[in-house]
């Protein structure tokens, strides 16, 4: 991410925060993330990671899309993003209907390389629509194996993982938010 981006990032991540009456110290021993960490995301001088974000959103009860930038049109997959410790995301579109909000993400995973992600919101769930590659991804004590043309779709809301073992994995992910308190403050929603 750009410095703008994490200008819009932290700048949204405040809002979300102050929002639900939560100081940068509530915050921070609720999702785990550092109080210095916390405090240098909201004010643009940290490049966020996938993880970090995810644990911020999910404790906030929101979306990762209520952090990120709006979908861009013909935004070329790959670039921009958020990465984690072994998949790059580049949201291309938020859907929301009346039962949920679907954030629509083009990922990579890096080859040979796994990433665990930490429960989301109660009733999240993931799918993965597999380009190229094979990934195996979902629950660490059901893993699915999706290779090209084929897909995953694993409850989100427990712990999970996406690892790429035999090289680069491209993809589509779907994550289905259900709909609640916070669910409709995504960046549509911003004053600014």
């Amino acid at each position: 991410m750009g410095k703008g981006l994490n200008d819009e990032v932290g700048r949204r991540l405040k809002r979300l925060r102050q929002d639900d009456g939560l100081s940068l110290s509530e915050l921070s021993r609720r999702s785990g993330v550092g109080k210095g960490t916390l405090s240098e995301l909201e004010t643009g001088r940290r490049n966020p990671t996938l993880e970090t974000l995810y644990a911020l959103t999910t404790t906030l009860g929101r979306p990762l899309s209520a952090v990120l930038d709006d979908p861009a049109p013909g935004v070329a997959a790959g670039t921009g993003g958020v990465s984690g410790s072994a998949v790059t995301a580049v949201l291309l579109e938020r859907y929301e209907d009346q039962g949920a909000a679907t954030d629509v993400f083009r990922v990579t995973i890096t080859g040979g390389a796994t990433q665990e992600s930490a429960a989301h919101v109660p009733h999240t769930t993931e799918s993965l629509m597999v380009l190229s590659g094979t990934a195996v991804v979902g629950l660490p004590g059901a893993p699915q194996t999706a290779g090209p043309g084929g897909h995953a779709h694993w409850p989100a809301d427990v712990p999970h993982f996406y690892s790429a073992p035999d090289g680069e994995v491209h993809g589509v992910l779907f994550v289905r938010y259900p709909k609640g308190p916070h669910a409709e403050l995504g960046p549509e929603a911003d004053p600014a």
